[in-house]
């Protein structure tokens, strides 16, 4: 009988392959099999040369796709015949490091099971290490330098492996098999405990049992982490509480809080099974879920999350929470190590620094972290996750790039709000992770770092640059200053092409962008608009009825003056609740506005928001972004009945000018109940209603194209799912962010794409 026909061949795997125990994953294959050849990390992903008799060769192929580890993503496998490998066995080979990396970059994945159990187990010998971790977790984006991702490369470079780790790293049936923040006791990082001068008050185990200690009495510590610091402190306890938001400048957004287990969670707020699932996946982001009626659950102080429904709740993800949770059994602030405004803290002397006047004591510990990564923020809408923030365990992240976006590299610098920038390579988009807002020197200073560490890991210099058309956003001028051409993409253009990106179109698709601002075409302020847009072409179909905003920016901080504008364009300023100004204000802000002093017109959905949340008594003065809009859509959430009838007009434009969603009926109404007694609640029911209405209703105006939903507004969980019923009623075809944000974290992506196909064209 013949021996099988031995051929080789020549594969490259593509996608999220290094870092995950690929190698060792395919080295056992490939043995299993009786494969001859090798295996290696390369700057594209992991290349394999493999021979063996076809059939199992054609088995090899089908066992990288179905059982690769959990942890990895394969976007691609490309395969050519090769000459057989002129050698017996099979084994894993040096990283090969010559030519362009274009593989995904690995984020920084929680703690695995098998860890945890050898982190509580007495008789392991990491037993109690913070910094446990094999090729299932662990760091990864936050201590990398350079690609590939090997040891060298990374922050524990100079840790030196003692003998039972050097045999782990080395040993393709370990579980730590090339684990790259491989350590132990003997040879890796340790914790220490300082004061708030720098001075070390205890070291390793002791470290971390002090600071429990010091939570337990009240205080506040920042807590070094993966990708920065926390400040921490306990969730229980109202004055330490009330001290963290008065030191770290944070009047009222909710502070998110760190439980030890589900069984924890639900003591406090409602667990659906996905959203279990999310919390215990291996990016362990904050999850907001619906808390539960304070007088049916433990004591949470006040002020976590004070007049929200929702509540921010994430697991333990490194080994130093779940020690700390396994001590103390209580529920813990974890909020970012930051004072308001600014990006996260990730050196331990920045820490004293820029924490000294908000944190009692400083958990630090030796191995430092290369680039900033914050929590990811999600909550489910319909039954799918909807991201709010994307960071740690999500970031960078890689997308496929889209069919006609040319294929030179292009830099697009984002917006100024929840700045993220996009980097196109030829294959892929590269999402950085949420840098944060571009007010301040520090947070510039993150997204120069940032910016530095991705064009250098891809080692690309883009040919192009992409930005947002307000010539006043810093992230703007930085981008005409790299390229003087650089292309400008309309704000709400970019968030529609965002979705279109994720999903592979390129439309016609008929848009629906909802937020707070973004520089329009004609100079005002945009953002409640209907937009058909196909490739880089963008029409304006409608828009919501614009109205002034007294003070300009200054009206984005306080819904009382969008109240104002609001009623002032119906010539119904007694309608404005009593306490929100005094009559002096109303009179000269009134003039201010007649005159155009200082007055924008915008058709912002947000700052609608606003108004309707100063009118109905909600808030007159926001602390922080969203603040009025979140408190109206809580208020809402609490009537269950169906919602009252309220209806927006839609007046045709003249000649080619768009069409408008005249708010004025339905405001009147409003008003109208509002003075004849009826609820908050009832009354902001129905203003969801009538707006999700509205949108889809105005969507006959392109009736055979799919829908698009984008903008920040949609991160208002019922505002989204009454516009995605309301349209799914009439018939149409709802396409939703899905692993991007509908904020604008995601702008950088749309402006990417849009440059692609101008570029293209």
């Amino acid at each position: 009988m013949n021996a099988p026909r031995l051929t080789a061949r020549r594969l490259l795997v593509q996608g999220i392959v290094q870092g995950v125990g690929f190698r060792p994953f395919v080295y056992r294959e490939a043995v299993r099999l009786g494969l001859t050849g090798w295996v290696r990390n390369g700057p594209s992903g992991v290349e394999i040369l493999a021979s063996g008799p076809d059939t199992a060769l054609d088995v090899f192929l089908t066992a990288l796709r179905d059982l690769a580890p959990s942890a990895a993503r394969i976007d691609a496998i490309l395969c050519e015949s090769a000459a057989p490998p002129d050698t017996t066995g099979f084994r894993i080979e040096t990283s090969d490091r010559d030519g362009i990396a274009t593989t995904s970059i690995l984020p920084d994945l929680a703690t695995c099971p098998d860890c945890q159990r050898e982190l509580r187990d007495p008789a392991n010998r990491r037993h109690r290490y913070p910094f446990i971790n094999c090729t299932h977790c662990g760091p990864r984006y936050s201590i990398l330098h350079r690609l590939p991702y090997d040891r060298p490369h990374t922050t524990m470079r100079t840790f030196t492996l003692c003998p039972d780790c050097r045999r782990e790293y080395e040993d393709p049936s370990d579980r730590r098999f090339h684990a790259q923040p491989n350590a132990c006791p003997a040879c890796g990082p340790h914790l220490a405990l300082w004061d708030r001068q720098g001075r070390t008050l205890a070291t390793r185990d002791d470290a971390l049992l002090e600071a429990a200690a010091a939570l337990r009495q009240g205080a506040i510590v920042a807590v070094k982490g993966i990708g920065g610091f926390h400040l921490m402190a306990d969730a229980s306890n109202e004055v330490a509480t009330m001290t963290l938001r008065e030191r770290k400048h944070r009047a009222e957004k909710p502070f998110a809080v760190m439980m030890a287990d589900p069984a924890m969670i639900r003591r406090y707020a409602h667990l659906s099974k996905p959203e279990q699932a999310a919390l215990e996946s291996s990016s362990a982001p904050i999850v907001l879920l619906t808390k539960k009626a304070r007088s049916k659950t433990p004591h949470l102080a006040r002020l976590i999350a004070p007049e929200q429904s929702t509540l921010g709740v994430l697991l333990p993800y490194a080994p130093v929470h779940h020690l700390l949770m396994d001590e103390l059994n209580t529920p813990l602030i974890a909020t970012s190590g930051n004072l308001s405004d600014e990006p996260i803290c990730t050196d331990e002397h920045e820490a004293l620094e820029r924490l000294g006047g908000i944190a009692d004591f400083f958990l630090v510990h030796n191995r430092p972290i290369a680039h900033p990564v914050d929590d990811s923020i999600l909550r489910f809408a319909g039954g799918q996750p909807l991201f709010l923030r994307l960071a740690r365990g999500l970031t960078p992240l890689t997308l496929p790039r889209p069919l006609h976006t040319g294929t030179g590299p292009i830099l697009a610098v984002g917006p100024h709000m929840k700045s993220t920038f996009t980097l196109a390579t030829p294959e892929h988009l590269v999402v950085s992770p949420h840098i944060g807002d571009l007010e301040t020197v520090p947070a510039w200073t993150s997204f120069e770092r940032n910016l530095e560490t991705l064009e250098g890991l891809y080692a690309l210099a883009p040919t192009r640059l992409a930005c947002d058309r307000h010539p006043d956003y810093a992230a703007t001028r930085y981008a005409l200053r790299r390229d003087p051409e650089a292309i400008a993409v309309q704000h709400h253009h970019a968030h529609i092409a965002a979705v279109m990106a994720e999903h592979g179109l390129s439309g016609p698709v008929i848009g629906l962008a909802l937020d707070g601002t973004g520089y329009g075409d004609d100079g005002t302020i945009w953002g409640g608009e209907v937009l058909r847009v196909e490739r880089a072409d963008c029409q304006r179909l409608a828009h919501l009825r614009t109205f002034p905003l007294p003070g300009g920016d200054t009206a984005a901080r306080e819904p009382r003056r969008c109240a104002l504008g609001l009623l002032h364009d119906i010539d119904r300023p007694g309608a404005l609740p009593p306490e929100a100004f005094t009559k002096r204000e109303v009179t000269v802000l009134r003039q201010a506005m007649e005159r155009g002093i200082n007055t924008t017109r915008t058709s912002s959905a947000g700052r609608l928001f606003d108004a309707v949340a100063s009118l109905l008594g909600l808030a007159h003065l926001s602390t922080f972004e969203g603040q009025a809009a979140m408190r109206l859509q809580s208020s809402a959430e609490y009537d269950h009945r169906p919602p009252m009838c309220y209806r927006f007009a839609r007046r045709a434009g003249r000649g080619r000018e768009p069409a408008v969603l005249d708010w004025q009926p339905a405001i009147t109404a409003l008003l109208a109940d509002r003075d004849a007694g009826e609820s908050v609640s009832r009354l902001a029911n129905a203003f969801h209603q009538a707006l999700a209405d509205a949108l889809a209703d105005a969507t006959a105006l392109a009736p055979d194209l799919p829908v698009v939903l984008a903008g920040g507004c949609f991160q208002n969980v019922l505002l989204l799912e009454r516009t995605i019923a309301a349209l799914q009623a009439r018939g149409r075809t709802v396409v939703r962010p899905a692993r991007l944000p509908p904020n604008d974290g995601a702008v950088s992506v749309g402006q990417a794409v849009v440059a692609g196909w101008r570029l293209h064209a």
